[in-house]
């Protein structure tokens, strides 16, 4: 990475096959001990030097935007196939030091059992963060990020969620803790309850927990056909 400042996964020399004025930045979130969490990196060079940041690349000439933002996912967690969508772009004249960049926001959704987090060369460490106790991030990056919040409270009003962010088999508990995680409140438990079972999209897997010290609860997974085309179309799940 040159000195000014740039983001990016792996210490390069940027060739004629980069967008240098075109970034994409990933908001990585993942659910851990009832709490969502985002994933940042800590930077060693430039503008960047010894704080914390979304993980963020340039875009390539022969790629897609999409493509980018999948990149970077899986060089950071390891995650393949993930739910990846587009936030939208960031272009304030002075959101970087030295000149302008545009960058594009992505979020994904990660199980966080399943994430291998993997440095670059010019970050010093990554790490998850409580989404609502992240420190001051480089450029407008906290920016992005409550952007990306407000936006996630939409999208779990209005389409399912909790497939990217639970193991296949989960209990109506930890589904009910994402929700209360994004909208930041505490919801009724039997009326979510009665609510997500009405909408016929979890499947009663006909088991329970094992090896808890508390009652065992049952266990649910998702039906993927009404899943996705409650993605597809919407709904309206208010509290």
């Amino acid at each position: 990475m040159s000195d000014r400042g740039v983001l990016h996964l792996e210490e390069e020399i940027l060739g004629d096959d980069y967008i240098d004025n075109i970034s994409v930045d990933n908001l990585i979130f993942s659910m851990h001990e009832g709490k969502l969490k985002v994933l940042l990196a800590k930077y060693t060079q430039g503008y960047a030097s010894n704080q914390w940041g979304l993980i963020g690349h340039w875009a390539r000439l022969d790629e897609n935007l999409n493509d980018a933002a999948a990149r970077i996912v899986k060089q950071t967690s390891g995650v393949e196939n993930l739910f990846l969508d587009q936030l939208g772009a960031f272009g304030q004249v002075n959101r970087y030091p030295e000149r302008r960049i545009i960058t594009v926001a992505f979020y994904s959704l990660v199980i966080y059992d399943d994430a291998k987090l993997v440095g670059g060369k010019n970050t010093n460490e990554l790490a998850w963060f409580d989404v609502f106790e992240v420190p001051n991030l480089i450029f407008d990056h906290n920016v992005i990020l409550s952007s990306c919040l407000e936006h996630l409270k939409y999208k779990v009003r209005h389409e399912p969620i909790g497939f990217n962010l639970l193991p296949e088999k989960f209990t109506l508990l930890q589904l009910q803790e994402i929700y209360e995680a994004i909208l930041q409140k505490p919801l009724d438990k039997p009326n979510f309850r009665r609510k997500i079972l009405k909408m016929n999209l979890l499947i009663d897997c006909k088991e329970r927990q094992k090896n808890v010290a508390h009652r065992a609860a049952s266990l649910y997974r998702f039906d993927l056909d009404v899943y996705h085309k409650l993605r597809e179309f919407g709904f309206s799940f208010e509290y």
